[in-house]
């Protein structure tokens, strides 16, 4: 059977198309009941894993290769310290690279004070030398720069996420992550929207959907965002995807499937 979906939105990166993305965002959008979430879950049980599995839109992207080994650098810790600062700012003319300063000075008085885990950003920044911490600021304020100038034009209020959206699968070791910056409140609803740097690839499309059926999973009552948009400064670029029940199956296939290709891979690697 064809399934078809919502076509995808694209426009240039400008202050007005983006305000008219979230203006013109349908009201009409997906609610996820608690059958829809029981039929997720059956679907990731049929397909086993020895280990707890974690799925996002970048696995989705790479069709469902995982990803190396995670590592600490500048460029993986930009957008945690850089978002962290932008929340600090009670208004955006506050100094934008104090605000990123204190957010290090924070993270690593919480490793001084032993509160930092292992592995954690904390413990990472204070083993790090002073030249290696000030690139890392460096690239912290650029991302803040970078994402405040994409968003500050924005007439609608908005909000920087306090973090991405997480689902866990009952019962079936699976964890979902979608990442989202922004979160717009409209009268209507709400309207997410995620920064990436580079430009948008093939998968792009895929990888909105399934940010936003995360999004909606995560929801308190399973309700779907109006609108997700995709902003890739570099590129000069907005992808978008609306939050329709379309997209949402779409992207709750899309994850199915990246479980079955990295099982066949672990497979394949196992024999």
């Amino acid at each position: 059977m064809e399934v078809t979906v919502s076509p995808l939105l694209q426009r240039r990166l400008t202050a007005r198309a983006l305000n008219e993305l979230i203006e013109d965002a349908p009201s009409s959008v997906a609610e996820m009941s608690e059958e829809h979430r029981v039929s997720l879950t059956s679907r990731f049980r049929a397909v086993p894993s020895s280990e707890h599995r974690r799925l996002d839109a970048w696995m989705i992207e790479q069709a469902g290769r995982p990803p190396g080994p995670f590592a600490w650098s500048p460029t993986t810790a930009r957008r945690i310290l850089g978002n962290n600062a932008l929340r600090r700012m009670s208004q955006p003319s506050d100094n934008l690279a104090n605000a990123v300063r204190d957010e290090v000075a924070d993270q690593l008085l919480r490793a001084v004070r032993g509160y930092a885990r292992a592995g954690s950003l904390g413990h990472w920044l204070a083993g790090v030398t002073h030249p290696v911490l000030g690139l890392i600021t460096a690239e912290a304020v650029n991302w803040a720069t970078q994402s405040l100038e994409c968003v500050e034009a924005v007439v609608t209020p908005w909000r920087i996420a306090s973090s991405d959206a997480y689902y866990d699968v009952a019962g079936a070791r699976t964890t979902l992550r979608g990442r989202r910056d922004v979160i717009v409140e409209t009268p209507r609803g709400r309207v997410i929207v995620r920064i990436r740097a580079g430009q948008p690839g093939k998968c792009a499309g895929p990888g909105l959907r399934s940010d936003l059926v995360v999004e909606t999973l995560a929801h308190p009552h399973g309700v779907a965002p109006q609108r997700y948009l995709g902003l890739w400064p570099d590129a000069g670029l907005i992808l978008g995807v609306d939050g329709t029940m379309e997209n949402v199956r779409a992207g709750a296939r899309d994850f199915v499937r990246a479980a079955v290709a990295q099982r066949r891979l672990n497979l394949t690697r196992a024999a």
